[in-house]
């Protein structure tokens, strides 16, 4: 029997079981059809913040953003280009602070951007400031 990991949907949120040997393969969700992993960061809400860093089997590492940030808007390009490298070992996702202001407090977030990566539903490394591709990758492997 093949392990499998449970992965939540960037679409609708629901919690999928996929053959962990299987991930590349351009899985669908069983609720919605749509793509698992996209090569783009993800869209977290409030409501949807606990459950992707929960129910995931797979690191997620979040970007706490903002659109007025002129560091958060150059850090964009190399964030998407980190999610693409990344998965689908992990879900990169972002969170808009601005919009989603009590996930924000919740997590003590001062500074933006600030990224946190989090392991079985607990935030095992956090790094504020504007990083590069590279960078972020790199302090993606190094912390997980």
């Amino acid at each position: 029997m093949t392990d499998s990991k449970h992965i939540v949907c960037p679409s609708c949120n629901a919690t999928n079981r996929l053959p962990a040997d299987r991930l590349a393969a351009g899985p669908k969700c069983g609720r919605c059809g749509e793509a698992i992993f996209t090569g783009h960061p993800a869209e977290l809400t409030d409501q949807g913040f606990q459950k992707h860093v929960d129910r995931n089997d797979i690191p997620v590492v979040v970007d706490f953003w903002a659109p007025w940030c002129g560091p958060c808007k150059m850090m964009a390009p190399a964030f998407e280009q980190a999610a693409a490298e990344l998965e689908p070992n992990m879900r990169l996702a972002k969170l808009n602070t601005e919009v989603e202001q009590s996930t924000a407090a919740h997590f003590n977030i001062r500074s933006i951007p600030t990224l946190v990566l989090f392991k079985n539903g607990r935030e095992v490394a956090r790094q504020p400031g504007a990083m590069g591709a590279a960078d972020i990758v790199r302090w993606v492997k190094a912390n997980n």
